[in-house]
């Protein structure tokens, strides 16, 4: 990547997504964030330049300035994403740290954080607009949908899928083959061995269906 970047954001996932960046020797543009105490004041010497729709600062993005979009509400994501797509002509850039392990035969599409010592096997595909944590491993031939998100330390098994805007908490192990549902949710430290279904919340070793 050769253009600068801008980051829209400035919680924690910004900050994770300015250090990623960092690591590849990427200059920032700046951050854009919603919260206007934030705006004129700097994050590591990165100034918070104003709101996320400002046109001012939008409209410079393009062939000379890459977006990133670090915002973990999924739903104000997309919200931010479409208007860059559809309005702007811009599709947000991977934020990939250069400590991690990226087989040449995996696939990876746009928008996605993938954090330091994380590991994509052969063949793994990434959808658009995921967060993969610290340490997460995919392993070969795993599949995620759009929008997913990986805790720190998850191990994603060979062959698994992982349906659009589903949420993986920390620590968790996902045997081989299993499918998890759109919108699905597994607690952090469980263990999942069978299916879970869209928009189903499990929990534990093994994982079980919990109610909401």
């Amino acid at each position: 990547m050769s253009n600068p970047v801008m980051i829209i954001g400035v919680a924690s996932i910004g900050k994770v997504a300015m250090e990623i960046f960092q690591s590849n020797k990427v200059l920032i543009y700046g951050f854009l964030d919603d919260n206007k105490k934030l705006h004129d004041t700097t994050i590591d010497d990165i100034t918070v330049l104003g709101k996320t729709d400002e046109k001012k600062y939008l409209s410079i993005l393009g062939d000379k300035c890459d977006v990133f979009v670090a915002i973990d509400d999924n739903l104000l994501k997309a919200g931010i994403t479409k208007n860059l797509v559809k309005n702007h002509g811009v599709m947000p850039v991977n934020a990939i740290h250069k400590s991690a392990i990226i087989s040449k035969t995996a696939i990876i599409h746009h928008g996605n954080l993938i954090n330091h010592n994380t590991i994509l096997g052969a063949f793994s595909e990434i959808g658009n607009h995921c967060i993969l944590n610290s340490g997460v491993i995919i392993d070969h031939e795993v599949k995620l949908g759009d929008y997913v998100q990986i805790g720190s330390g998850s191990i994603i098994s060979a062959g698994v899928e992982i349906g659009d805007g589903a949420f993986i908490g920390s620590g968790v192990t996902i045997v081989s083959g299993v499918k998890i549902g759109k919108g699905a949710r597994v607690g952090a430290g469980s263990v999942v061995i069978s299916d879970v279904k869209d928009r189903q919340t499990v929990f534990g070793n093994p994982a079980k269906p919990i109610e909401q």
